[in-house]
């Protein structure tokens, strides 16, 4: 496959499957292959899934803003003996999720909710990426967010448009999965609604949050 198609493929790809816009973001593509994101991701992603404004001066009022109300939050999951000091960090993003959704469950040990499954996959890879909890839980919040909104109609497309990126990278491989049957067997629901959280590296996360921009 020549260069040209297979950048024509991808745009198509990327279209159908709700991720608009990859050709007019090639900075952001130079900028994710740099294996130290560091602080530079931390504002990109920031600012990418509008936790931050788009005008720098109004970032430290915003942040102090985003601080006060996961304090209070924290505070009173503290009060309802729902988390604790000893609470993983990704359980904490989850409670506080839970409880400004009004999802909150009348007792911690009650079941989790297969989509409390999913926020906590991501919770936990965003817990790798983002050393500030503060951050790690509005990151996390708002990554969920775009999911469960702008990309929810996408996802039944992605096992379909899966094997059409298969079949053109790697026809031998797909004919093999689908002749033993295990094609419709592949864990579709794990990797696409968790977008490969504890799936791939989180590297891989990060990309694929920078990369589910639209304008």
């Amino acid at each position: 496959m020549t260069d040209d198609s297979q950048r024509n493929f991808r745009s198509v790809y990327y279209e159908k499957v709700g991720f608009r816009g990859v050709e007019e973001k090639k900075s952001l593509e130079i900028l994710l292959k740099d294996d130290r994101l560091g602080e530079c991701f931390l504002k990109l992603i920031s600012l990418v899934l509008r936790i931050l404004p788009p005008h720098h001066e109004s970032h430290a009022k915003v942040m102090m803003y985003r601080k006060e109300q996961y304090s209070d939050v924290l505070h009173a999951l503290k009060v309802v003996r729902f988390v604790s000091d000893a609470t993983p960090q990704a359980e904490v993003c989850l409670r506080m999720y839970q409880l400004e959704s009004g999802k909150l469950p009348r007792s911690p040990s009650f079941p989790l909710e297969p989509e409390d499954e999913v926020f906590l996959a991501i919770a936990k890879a965003m817990e790798e990426m983002v050393e500030d909890s503060v951050d790690c839980y509005w990151i996390t919040r708002r990554f969920v967010n775009q999911l469960n909104t702008k990309y929810r109609d996408s996802l039944p497309q992605l096992p379909k448009a899966f094997e059409q990126y298969l079949n053109l990278e790697d026809g031998r491989l797909l004919t093999h999965l689908k002749m033993c049957c295990a094609a419709p067997k592949l864990p579709y629901d794990l990797w696409f609604k968790r977008c490969f959280a504890g799936c791939l590296p989180e590297s891989s996360l990060q990309r694929q949050v920078c990369l589910s921009k639209t304008y």
